[in-house]
């Protein structure tokens, strides 16, 4: 639950509560964005698990920005609409509604329904969340679909995290193969998972490449 992306829409209208640090506190990775089109900008780039529009901190009923959002999503974005107690809105205007005051833990419990739970197919390590059914890989705000191939590679990284594990121990399992002449196939598979999990994939902090070796993932 922790690792769920939430895409913030907050102004900073005096005396309007806001609630991007405290989230963070909660531990969800938040992005923070000040209005409708840079929120349609990122919404790609994110893959957000769900909206939060605080209406009332931009002075506005937040109902056509929760729209416009929706319609840019092919799958249904759970929205979470904050508003003022003197701007009331239709309750079917997103999937829940908050009128002020309230605290952030009310806030915390309303959201949890609409979040992806973490089951059985679920590895989380640190900031990095492989989800095995789906083959999709999150961290730092990157959501990617990974091929089968990947996520057997990532799947047993984590697994031995911390670790080194041996060039022939991921032919082996990831590959069906105790061949291991073909070098050049594990380097690419790793520089893929690198731009998939990595800020900068040419200096990677988290899958290190121990010379003659094999491959260590540190999250």
């Amino acid at each position: 639950m922790d690792s769920a992306i939430i895409l913030l829409i907050e102004g900073k209208k005096s005396e309007q509560p806001v609630f991007a640090a405290q989230l963070q506190k909660k531990g969800f990775s938040v992005f923070v964005v000040s209005n409708g089109s840079q929120a349609v900008s990122r919404l790609e780039e994110i893959s957000p698990d769900l909206l939060i529009v605080n209406a009332a901190s931009l002075g506005s009923s937040g109902v056509r920005i929760v729209q416009s959002l929706r319609e840019k999503q092919e799958e249904r974005l759970p929205s979470i609409l904050i508003v003022d107690a003197n701007r009331p809105v239709d309750k079917s205007a997103a999937d829940a509604v908050l009128v002020l005051p309230f605290t952030v833990q009310k806030l915390v419990n309303r959201l949890k329904p609409y979040l992806p739970g973490d089951g059985a197919n679920i590895i989380h390590a640190g900031p990095l969340r492989l989800d095995l059914e789906h083959r999709r890989v999150r961290c730092l705000g990157k959501n990617i679909r990974l091929t089968p191939r990947l996520t057997l590679l990532l799947q047993l990284l984590l697994e031995h995290r911390g670790e080194v594990v041996e060039r022939e121990a991921l032919f082996k399992r990831v590959w069906d193969t105790d061949y291991t002449g073909d070098t050049r196939t594990l380097d690419v598979h790793v520089s893929w998972l690198r731009k998939a999990i990595e800020l900068d994939p040419n200096h990677p902090k988290f899958l290190h490449t121990v010379r003659g070796v094999g491959y260590r993932l540190d999250v």
